[in-house]
């Protein structure tokens, strides 16, 4: 049980004699709080993990009304705060050899609070906003406020008029669910100590005691109400949306020593050395320092990314400009483009009891030399980049007497490698950066069919590391520099570890003449069409 570990790990780590001295070795610890579960590691000097703790307490999602999507903030404190102690005690060190602290969480998950928070963390995949959302994307002051930037842009020419003159909003955004939050939630802003703050903020207030109030540039930037391109809160978007700028938290560094653990807590005071959003932690955990360096997690769904060096990148098909990290002075920018049905897609098969286990889903699309002509459109939740059709639905088409499960199940993993190749295209296309490696990570990335097909799809060769934790790797990485616990990026390249290289199997120059799959990509290109626009409503 949970109090038997507590107190295993009290004993573990009270003082006794000349055991109370710390040991010299110190290890770094590294959380990541994702949308369904609390991970923790600690890591050793070759960064390998020397203790793990993650299944102690799963993140409850909360469904107050049909579309809400919620976390209990206690329940998320707690559930940290246990994974911490039994990584600790799984890895049979002392929490006093403990160098740094470093943090990963889930993006665009926030709350308003006084210290007692006013309401449950309001998820990314809220839809309490939806109405906000059409009501402002649809409004006069939006047409007017795209027509003044392009003006601006054309007068100025400068990028970030380009980018506010195509800003939509959406729900999966933090800005119009907090000005839900503003309009519904009547302490948010009768207390005139109200603070905004994401699931970073929360937990630095919490291991703090209340001394730091604030979020790194990564997870700022991933909010639709910070200014890449100014690198501050958006004073535009925060006057135009009435959010009082007051509320918001100090932007740091994600290389920072936000504070220290208070004692009470651990029994030591920790250094917290890095926070950091999850994609862009696993973009560090992966190395990809380097400008055209690219990252797919594939997931719940898929996020795509690419290092576009020192400058935000303007997209025009939906990718979003993203900071990476800021180290020093020294800033890096991420284009990321993402699709919805990825992971979920094959729960949903699942369920529907076209496999019994995830992994025979391998096996059973190699069984059939083709889908049969059948097309499945994974946009369970829309399409997004390039494409950004909300009212799309997900489909099955060229259904047939002959189709079996097989059939369906190939359809379904074939899509999830034919919505890379779209957002590795638009990526292409619209940065221009030369590709220099794509590394891929998450839960989906173990099953080879998909990962020779996007291969042979992207005409690139993919690496697989050697574990799939690369949000919680980053974080532990950042953390380190900042310490010195690791002395600069080359060293870090050195450890990491690849489990298997995916090469294409045939050139780009072979696609071109006319690959089997060239033809199959351009039907289910159809078949996205044909679900486009479905719906009248998102």
């Amino acid at each position: 049980s949970v109090g038997d570990q507590e107190e295993s790990f009290r004993q573990n780590q009270e003082p006794r004699g000349k055991a109370s001295v710390c040991k010299r070795e110190t290890f770094i610890l590294s959380v990541d709080v994702g949308t369904t579960s609390i991970r923790c590691h600690v890591y050793d000097k070759s960064a390998s993990i020397r203790g793990s703790s993650a299944s102690l307490l799963q993140v409850s999602l909360l469904y107050p009304q049909p579309g809400w999507v919620e976390i209990d903030p206690e329940d998320l404190w707690k559930g940290f705060v246990t994974v911490v102690k039994g990584a600790v005690q799984d890895a049979g060190l002392q929490m006093c050899q403990m160098e740094s602290l470093g943090i990963s969480t889930q993006r665009a998950t926030f709350m308003t609070n006084t210290g007692k928070p006013f309401h449950n963390f309001i998820t990314w995949q809220d839809l309490r906003a939806a109405e906000l959302v059409r009501s402002w994307n649809g409004s006069c002051t939006m047409k007017t406020v795209h027509g003044v930037m392009k003006m601006l842009h054309f007068l100025t020419r400068q990028k970030r008029f380009l980018a506010a003159s195509l800003v939509v909003f959406t729900t999966q955004h933090v800005s119009l669910r907090l000005v839900w939050a503003l309009n519904n939630i009547p302490q948010a802003v009768e207390d005139g100590s109200c603070y905004f703050g994401t699931i970073d903020t929360w937990l630095l207030y919490k291991l703090t005691k209340g001394l730091v109030h604030a979020t790194d540039y990564s997870n700022a930037s991933a909010t639709a109400i910070f200014d890449s391109y100014q690198m501050c809160w958006s004073g535009f978007v925060c006057s135009l949306l009435s959010i009082p700028l007051s509320i918001l938290p100090r932007v740091q560094n994600t290389s920072h020593k936000f504070g220290t653990c208070d004692p009470s807590i651990f029994g030591v005071p920790i250094p917290i050395m890095s926070v950091m959003a999850d994609q862009q932690a696993a973009m560090f955990g992966e190395c990809c320092f380097d400008i055209g360096d690219v990252k797919i997690t594939m997931g719940t769904g898929t996020f795509m990314d690419i290092n576009t060096g020192n400058k935000p990148h303007t997209s025009v098909a939906g990718l979003y400009p993203l900071v990476g990290w800021k180290i020093g002075a020294d800033v890096v920018y991420l284009a990321e483009g993402n699709a919805a049905g990825t992971g979920a897609a094959i729960k949903w098969a699942q369920d529907l009891e076209l496999f019994s286990d995830v992994t025979e889903t391998e096996a059973i699309a190699t069984s059939v030399d083709d889908s049969d002509g059948v097309y499945f459109v994974p946009s369970f939740s829309g399409l997004q980049a390039p494409l950004n059709d909300p009212k799309a639905c997900a489909s099955f088409m060229g259904l047939k007497p002959s189709t079996t499960k097989r059939h369906l199940v190939r359809s379904i993993l074939e899509s999830i490698a034919f919505r890379n190749k779209q957002l590795f295209e638009v990526m292409l296309r619209e940065t221009r950066i030369p590709i220099t490696k794509i590394r891929a990570d998450g839960g989906v990335c173990t099953n080879n069919f998909i990962m020779q097909l996007t291969a042979d799809l992207l005409g690139r060769k993919i690496e697989r590391p050697s574990h799939f934790d690369m949000s919680c790797l980053g974080a532990a990485f950042v953390a380190g520099l900042g310490t010195g616990y690791w002395r600069n990026q080359e060293e870090l390249k050195k450890l990491l570890t690849t489990d298997q290289h995916f090469l294409p199997w045939r050139s780009k120059a072979d696609w071109d003449k006319g690959s089997p799959y060239r033809g199959v990509l351009q039907s289910w290109e159809r078949a996205l069409q044909r679900s486009m626009h479905w719906y009248s409503q998102p």
